[in-house]
């Protein structure tokens, strides 16, 4: 499928470039992105949380007082749950959250996202460019070519490029990344998909089915 390339400045370079069908023309299931964006939240979690049963809270190796005679509940431990200062009934521990899906779910999942943004016509192919500047302003001015405003964008660049890297930096709504490692997490969290021409190859290249 054939869609215009666009200027730095927001015009039509009057050029056109092909779309891989499978990557930007498929069906796009639903379910497998949850999958993927459900995998990508859980592996990032930590799960270092932790909190300390009564057996490992400092403190309350001696009965406070006598089982009888007092006149009051029985108790063997001031570290008891029970008590101010004890310790936790059945309370989070460590745990490892990571989920592991297939190799073509995950392709599956990122070309889903590509045809869906490309039916809304939320993809914009770009002629090659580089913020040699590495100036915020230069690269907000290209932004404002293209009326992106206070939308989220996402920019998909063929290689790394620190220059770019650190023009982008300083802007709250544009997110840039190398194609070939962008997920499906960053796909889908941008409502202007802008992708630089040389690295639409990359796209195609890492998402075949």
């Amino acid at each position: 499928m054939l869609v215009d390339v666009y200027k730095m400045d927001g015009t039509k370079s009057g050029k056109q470039v092909e779309l891989p069908v499978d990557v930007f023309g498929i069906e796009p299931k639903e379910h497998v992105v949850y999958l993927a964006v459900k995998a990508q939240m859980a592996n990032a979690r930590q799960g270092t949380h932790k909190t300390k049963t009564r057996h490992e809270v400092r403190g309350g190796g001696k009965k406070p007082w006598k089982q009888k005679g007092r006149g009051v509940a029985r108790a063997g431990t001031i570290r008891s749950p029970l008590w101010v200062g004890g310790g936790r009934v059945f309370g989070p521990t460590p745990r490892d959250y990571s989920q592991d899906l297939p190799k073509k779910v995950k392709r599956l999942a990122r070309r889903s996202v590509l045809s869906a943004k490309l039916k809304d016509q939320q993809v914009v192919v770009v002629e090659d460019f580089q913020v040699d500047s590495g100036k915020t302003r230069d690269m907000s001015a290209v932004l404002k070519n293209f009326e992106v405003g206070n939308q989220k964008a996402l920019m998909l660049m063929p290689a790394h490029d620190e220059k770019t890297l650190q023009a982008s930096r300083n802007i709250p709504n544009l997110h840039v990344q190398v194609a070939d490692i962008a997920s499906t997490y960053e796909l889908l969290d941008c409502s202007k998909l802008f992708i630089l021409q040389s690295a639409i190859e990359k796209l195609a290249g890492v998402n075949k089915a």
